[in-house]
């Protein structure tokens, strides 16, 4: 299986033909089967608004949750000293948000997007595992922003250790030219969930480190050729787990949406359970 999703469902302006205003929940769920919610990351979210999350969506429609800053060590604690009582906090509340998706199985996984400082050395490794316990059984991806997860005198056993873990390796799409960049490495460690998560080449405004890095740093539209050799990595990861999860984050320019679309047409996939409101741009 092969889904397809946004970074958020508000800002995707072509979906509603342009409109002038944010789009909605169930507008988003009427052309793609999954989202990626990031508002967790800055505060965990209150169970009522899970709640009507889940009464905006068809019933087989799936969230993926970021995980709360906390958790993730963006707050600038070393993972030798989080485990005091506002990680912990953190940890249970997170679990306790979730709860809904997960018995309605609308939760597809928990992202962990961990900072560039988070590298490969033995307090963050055993950190990883901690999660795992803190998490219990919910799926887990991990999306590395740092490459020494990736040298080779250590790669193979990095993604040996997630699969340890039953975590999803997130693969990711961005400039690897730059200080603060990843290769893509397309390693599958579930065989039940991998995710590819595409945040244009910016290189330029990948680097920037100013006020407005947030909004050029996915300002990239993905060309014809590009989302054709996507297509065929996504094919290739398909042979190693049950389903490959593609999510766009290149929205600075309003691209996503219709790269997202197009690549869709390209592997030649439905989304049977969409709801009502699916329109078509292609």
């Amino acid at each position: 299986m092969i889904t397809i999703g946004l970074t958020t469902w508000a800002d995707h302006p072509s979906l509603i033909e342009n409109e002038d205003r944010k789009v909605t929940l169930t507008e988003y769920a009427g052309f793609f089967p999954v989202v990626e919610v990031d508002t967790s990351f800055y505060g965990i979210p209150k169970l009522t608004t899970v709640e009507n999350w889940q009464k905006s969506v068809p019933e087989k429609f799936q969230f993926i949750l970021k995980a709360n800053q906390i958790m993730t060590l963006h707050d600038g604690v070393n993972a030798d000293e989080y485990l005091n009582d506002e990680h912990r906090l953190a940890f249970t509340e997170f679990r306790k948000m979730v709860r809904p998706l997960v018995e309605a199985k609308q939760l597809k996984t928990i992202l962990f997007q961990f900072p560039p400082y988070f590298n490969c050395e033995t307090a963050n490794i055993r950190y990883l595992w901690d999660i795992r316990e803190l998490m219990g059984d919910l799926p887990i991806s991990v999306e590395f922003r740092n490459q020494s997860w990736y040298d080779p005198a250590v790669q193979e056993e990095t993604m040996l250790y997630l699969k340890k873990l039953r975590m999803s390796h997130v693969s990711v799409d961005e400039p690897s030219s730059v200080p603060n960049g990843v290769l893509l490495v397309s390693t599958v460690t579930n065989s039940h969930l991998a995710v590819l998560r595409l945040h244009g080449q910016n290189a330029e405004g990948w680097a920037q480190k100013g006020p407005n890095w947030r909004k050029t740093r996915t300002l990239y539209r993905y060309s014809e050729e590009e989302l054709q050799s996507f297509a065929k990595l996504v094919k290739q990861m398909q042979e190693k787990s049950e389903e490959v999860c593609i999510i766009f984050n290149n929205n600075s320019g309003h691209d996503a949406a219709e790269n997202a679309l197009r690549l869709k047409e390209i592997l030649n996939i439905s989304f049977d359970e969409l709801g009502p409101l699916q329109l078509g741009l292609f």
